[in-house]
């Protein structure tokens, strides 16, 4: 697996493809209605509500394509080769050096969620456990230029 290619875990993938069935369908709609409304208002060269929505008709257009796109290319998580190391979908633990524990979710970079712990495979933390067994230690340099150190204490799926 190379850092630029897109891994979706099952649940990643589901979302995506609510957020385009929802996006082609309902919203799409919602947006054609509006164009129609804001056509009856008149002259279409000063009319706000017309460009408004042929804007959010673009900018939908544009989302569609994007998720399919990543649909169509993107990996399973399940799919690839784990050997109980760490890669993506699974939850690892970590202890860092002074003994505090965390617990983190190692997703693709399309599923990331700071609320949730589920963090990127091309995060400081995700490139260094990624590939990693339990008991190893691993040093991550932070933006800020910090080096914090952990130990991967358990890994699950």
């Amino acid at each position: 697996m190379t850092a630029s290619e897109i891994v979706l875990t099952a649940e990643g993938r589901k979302k995506l493809m609510d957020e385009l069935a929802w996006r082609e369908g309902d919203l799409s709609k919602e947006i054609v209605e509006r164009i129609r409304t804001a056509r009856d208002f008149g002259d279409l060269s000063e009319n706000s509500e017309y460009d408004d929505a042929k804007e959010e008709q673009a900018k939908n257009a544009a989302r569609v394509a994007e998720i399919q796109a990543i649909l169509a290319n993107a990996k399973d998580a399940d799919e690839l080769d784990h050997n109980l190391i760490v890669s993506i979908g699974c939850t690892v633990a970590l202890v860092d050096g002074d003994g505090v524990a965390t617990e983190v979710t190692l997703v693709g970079t399309t599923e990331t969620n700071s609320l949730e712990h589920k963090i990127s495979n091309e995060s400081p933390i995700g490139r260094a456990i990624i590939g990693r067994a339990e008991g190893e230690t691993v040093e991550v340099v932070t933006p800020a230029g910090k080096t914090r150190v952990y130990t991967i204490t358990k890994i699950t799926r």
